[in-house]
């Protein structure tokens, strides 16, 4: 073994007796010592405004930070970046202040504010930054090799929209908290601000899978579910000006909530993902008729027949008419783009990596979204409990909640104990997908509930 393989199987990374800690780099170390600096910092200048389990929050983050960074290199540019744009922007709001506080209609006046660094401008960099990635990626997906200059680009243009998303992400908390001292909130409050976080995650998870796999070809499925997610995310802001700030509701009103919707979105973001792949995987290996029935048979008949006969039949108010509208416009939009890829499955086949490594991510993918969503549930129960007075009411979230649980639980079970692989498993990760967006949106749409706080 050549001395380029085992740095390309290391990656950078300790190997063997020199352990996890000892084998680290200068470069490590100091980026720890950034982390454990700037949260000594935060601590220092804003302990007086949380609360006991806000601060275990900041301490327990630090070292995760820490670990992530040395786990995948390019985390610690992201981190450092994002943490110095916010930082910028933050100055730029306190700089005409004396003391403490910030003067947010700065947002207005100030170049770097009001076109790059306030929080809604980030956030539409976001979408922009998105839109361009996923065009990029197709350009460079009919390019005949992997490695080209377009799909670097997409590449590049999904790093930073990660990171206009975070930026974004950031200084909308810091306005939050200078509106009012009851309205400032963790950004993961409703529909607007979880799109945000359920774009950056998606795409996050992907470049990582990127790099770790050496393909780039798959983003031009997997931006395109980002891409759909930013499409609603600008129509919910244009059409419902969700971008406005707002005070949290009572039962959000807890620490819990910025722990278990996270939790959750990684979950979502990590379904997405593999439902993308599985596509990839089920264009190269069904047959065109498998795939003429599964992609548009299946769809038609589960999804848009019942929607028509609720418009017909339904006796619906003009609001549930107008969701059935939404869920239709969509669906055609989805059948629509799985009728271009099975009539340009050979063309697109060509440059999709293999099966083994397709099936390989798709597995990942579910096993990371499964245990985070897990972990999201039993954090909801508990949630749930402390606003509600009890861990489970069968609340229609809830119960579509346990739907998806069940679902990749099997998925999982049937692939360990059974040795599930290829096609079948591809179909269920797809239908999974289905099933999630239901939890997270026709939820919203069709159905009320106690978690009814993002409505459609």
């Amino acid at each position: 073994m050549n001395t380029t393989t085992l740095k390309t199987m290391t990656l950078g990374r300790p190997s063997g007796p020199m352990g996890f800690f000892t084998g680290r780099s200068l470069f490590d170390w100091a980026f720890a010592a950034l982390v454990l600096t700037g949260g000594a910092y935060a601590f220092s200048r804003y302990a007086g405004a949380m609360d006991y389990y806000e601060k275990l929050i900041l301490i327990g983050t630090l070292p995760v930070a820490i670990l992530l960074g040395w786990f995948w290199g390019p985390l610690r540019v992201l981190m450092v970046g994002v943490a110095a744009a916010a930082l910028l922007a933050i100055s730029l709001y306190n700089r005409q202040m004396d003391g403490f506080g910030a003067d947010l209609a700065q947002g207005d006046k100030v170049f770097m504010l009001k076109y790059f660094l306030s929080s809604q401008s980030a956030i539409m960099w976001m979408c922009v930054l998105f839109f361009m990635s996923t065009a990029f990626y197709w350009i460079g997906f009919a390019a005949k090799t992997e490695q080209n200059t377009a799909v670097r680009i997409g590449s590049g243009m999904a790093w930073a929209a990660v990171s206009m998303a975070l930026v974004g992400t950031m200084v909308r908390w810091f306005e939050s908290h200078q509106i009012g001292a009851d309205i400032g909130h963790i950004p993961v409050s409703n529909l607007y601000e979880v799109f945000v976080l359920f774009c950056w995650m998606t795409a996050l998870f992907y470049l990582y899978y990127e790099q770790h796999y050496k393909i780039k070809s798959l983003g031009a499925f997997v931006m395109l579910v980002v891409s759909a997610a930013v499409g609603f995310l600008i129509w919910y802001t244009v059409a419902r000006g969700a971008s406005e700030i707002q005070p949290l509701v009572p039962a959000l009103q807890s620490w819990w909530m910025k722990v278990h919707v996270p939790a959750n979105f990684i979950g979502y973001g990590s379904f997405a993902l593999s439902a993308m792949v599985a596509l990839a995987y089920v264009l190269k290996n069904a047959t065109t008729r498998a795939l003429w029935i599964g992609l548009l048979g299946v769809p038609g008949l589960v999804i848009a027949l019942p929607l028509l006969g609720f418009a017909a039949f339904g006796g619906l108010s003009a609001d549930g008419m107008a969701s059935v509208a939404k869920s239709g416009r969509m669906v055609a939009g989805l059948m629509a783009f799985f009728a271009f890829t099975i009539l340009a499955r050979k063309w697109i086949n060509a440059r999709t990596p293999s099966a083994e490594i397709a099936d390989d991510l798709m597995y990942k993918s579910i096993a990371v979204g499964f245990a985070f969503f897990t972990i999201a549930t039993i954090l909801g129960a508990f949630w749930a409990a402390e606003a509600w007075g009890g861990y489970w009411s069968w609340d229609p979230k809830e119960t579509w909640a346990l739907i998806v649980w069940l679902n990749y639980a099997a998925w999982l079970h049937m692939r360990l104990m059974k040795g599930l692989r290829g096609n079948v498993s591809a179909w269920w990760a797809l239908v999974g997908l289905v099933v999630t967006t239901f939890a997270f949106l026709g939820v919203n749409m069709f159905l009320s509930g106690l978690h009814s706080y993002g409505t459609l």
